[in-house]
């Protein structure tokens, strides 16, 4: 029997409140802080996360799905959303428009990765992306956004960690300290590790391994070594936080996992578990669009994993709504055609009717529509197509009454619109 592959799953019909819930959380977060939608293919150049991602991260050397198409180009299913979105940047021209330009996405992204608990090897991300713009401005409305977001959704228990990595000019000579502080550890790092010592030290203070880890605590402090300008800016952004009452944590420790990232890089975690379960993170990526080939361009972004945050809406109980269920089960004895055009009819007046079919007894049609959570059940009969009636059951209090066919749509209606008033909270006073 065929299964998911390692790492994929099936999101069943039980689970589609809590991702249309979120979607729509995003959407209409979005369109509070003035960002429009922007939706790229699921493949794109391999080339593009090589240049933009960079070739010492665990993305591009370990977790990529890359294959070569029938004229040999090489392609790969999108492990992120931060490069596709400065590609389509700079593809059609947006520098032009007002910046910066905000764009947020909903998209699958794949990684050859550990399957681990909210982190599948094909996940989904909401994103957003402010492009354009080098202000610490735009840092905090990033962040504000993010916050906003998982405020929204009704995740109370988060915290915000906070971190700038400097920049061209005043990294390198970071990375010779941190390197310098490493050396005598090499022998106790882990293997990675002692790659990363030598191709990209600044991953060293993200690795996982509890070794590593303790080592890393006491590494020199990369907002200790920025220059003037990365100062300012990330002291201006602490200003901003503060301002908006947003706690923070600095952390030195964080750097992320993808190479784009310049000055500012934050995650927002559960307060209760820490970085192992980060619900989302982003930062600033001044050099990206250049090193995509454009001219220079800054960048600030956000990214958070549905599934993550799916476990932690669990976790935290927060109440989901249900998606919208059809109002009427249309049951019928011996009138399966005349069943058939009352459910049309019901359809064409913007009532969602569920028909029953097969050659079910009036018991076990009751049945199914009581599984089913709908609020009224039509019985119609050979008795009731003579008289031009249908009974009206109501599914929650087991109550019915005969009424004329041609009232059904009014009756339903009214009683549809009775309910939703009372089940409405009342008006703050």
């Amino acid at each position: 029997m065929f299964k998911t592959p390692k790492g994929t799953t099936d999101i069943l019909p039980e689970e589609q409140k809590y991702w249309s819930y979120i979607r729509k959380i995003a959407c209409q977060t979005a369109e509070f802080f003035g960002y429009e939608r922007l939706d790229t293919p699921l493949i794109e150049e391999a080339a593009l996360f090589w240049r933009g991602v960079g070739q010492g991260t665990d993305i591009t050397e370990k977790e990529m799905y890359v294959f070569k198409d029938k004229s040999g180009t090489e392609l790969a299913l999108k492990p992120e959303g931060t490069a596709p979105a400065c590609r389509a940047y700079l593809q059609h021209g947006m520098s032009s428009r007002p910046q910066p330009v905000r764009l947020y996405y909903l998209s699958p992204a794949f990684r050859y990765e550990r399957p681990q608990s909210g982190r599948q090897r094909q996940h989904h991300q909401v994103g957003f992306e402010a492009i354009g713009d080098a202000s610490s401005s735009v840092d905090a409305e990033i962040i504000d956004l993010a916050w906003h977001f998982f405020q929204a959704l009704g995740l109370h228990d988060i915290f915000l960690v906070l971190n700038s990595i400097g920049c061209s000019k005043c990294r390198p000579h970071y990375l010779e300290v941190l390197k310098t502080y490493y050396i005598p550890y090499k022998e106790s790092l882990c293997p990675d590790c002692q790659i990363r010592l030598e191709k990209n030290p600044l991953r060293l203070l993200d690795c996982k391994n509890e070794n590593c880890q303790s080592i890393a605590e006491k590494a020199p402090r990369s907002f200790d070594y920025l220059c003037s300008e990365c100062k300012d800016h990330f002291d201006q952004l602490q200003s901003y936080l503060h301002a908006m009452e947003l706690p923070f944590a600095l952390n030195h420790r964080l750097v992320r996992g993808l190479d784009y990232y310049t000055r500012t890089v934050f995650e927002i975690q559960p307060e209760s578990e820490g970085g192992q379960s980060t619900l989302g993170g982003g930062g600033r990526y001044d050099n990206l669009i250049e090193d995509l080939g454009g001219p220079p361009t800054p960048g600030v972004g956000f990214a958070a994993g549905i599934e993550r945050i799916i476990l932690n809406l669990k976790k935290e109980e927060v109440s989901v709504p249900e998606l919208p269920r059809p109002l009427v089960y249309i049951a019928q004895n011996k009138a399966d055609k005349e069943a058939i055009l009352l459910a049309r009819n019901l359809r064409e007046n913007l009532i969602g009717a569920i028909l029953a079919t097969g050659q079910k007894s009036l018991k076990s049609q009751l049945r199914q529509a009581n599984s089913l959570r709908v609020p009224y059940t039509v019985i119609i009969g050979e008795e009731e197509i003579k008289n031009g009636t249908v009974i009206l059951r109501d599914m929650v209090t087991s109550t019915q009454e005969t009424i004329n066919k041609d009232s059904l749509i009014e009756k339903v209606k009214k009683l549809s619109s009775e309910k939703t008033s009372h089940e409405q909270p009342p008006s703050p006073k």
